[in-house]
């Protein structure tokens, strides 16, 4: 006896197959959203870690600036402190110059001459004196030059005075006061020989 089969093979494979299909593509697609889900995950993870590393930085550089400013405002107050200084030693080592510069010009002076009046502004000294003679003006111009303490004597003006009936010679004259050095120059200068 022949068998024959009536019931529908193919129409059950076909749907053994959509159901192997739908399963698969249900796994595919949890598959695929433990994945993103994973992704996201991650991603945010590292977005929350680089926002914590620009907040830290953001406090670090909060602190810096305010160092920043500290460091600023010591700065100026040695430069103010520093002035100062400065100030005093100009003050230590000039605060015997006006006798040793008066000390100089009565060792300079000629006799038979005398000063009527000294000035001073700044590093020039103005003179006011009077001379028997044209030639003693000219000498004490001579000794200024060679001072160790003043140079470059300026010779402003020379007149004929009569005084109680002595012919004489009032003059004007500039004198500048030279440049001290500085004790560290000085060293500097000289420095080590080879």
């Amino acid at each position: 006896m022949i068998r024959v089969n009536l019931l529908p093979h193919r129409q059950l494979k076909r749907e053994a197959r959509q159901r192997e299909f739908g399963l698969m593509a249900g796994v595919a697609a949890i598959g695929a959203a433990v994945i993103v889900f994973m992704g996201l995950t991650y991603i945010e993870s590292q977005v929350n870690a680089q926002a914590e590393r620009n907040a830290r930085l953001d406090a670090a550089i909060v602190v810096l600036d305010k160092e920043i400013a500290d460091i600023k405002d010591l700065k100026d107050q040695i430069s103010i402190m520093l002035d100062r200084k400065q100030v005093v030693e100009n003050l230590q080592t000039d605060r015997s110059q006006s006798v040793i510069i008066l000390d100089e010009l009565s060792r300079q002076l000629p006799e038979g001459m005398y000063f009527k009046s000294i000035k001073q502004q700044g590093r020039v000294i103005t003179l006011e004196g009077v001379a028997d003679t044209n030639a003693r003006i000219a000498t004490l111009v001579r000794n200024l030059s060679s001072s160790n303490w003043l140079e470059s004597p300026n010779l402003i003006e020379i007149k004929a005075e009569s005084v109680n009936g002595l012919k004489q010679n009032a003059f004007t004259m500039n004198v500048s006061i030279k440049a001290s050095k500085p004790e560290n120059d000085s060293a500097q200068a000289q420095g080590p020989q080879t």
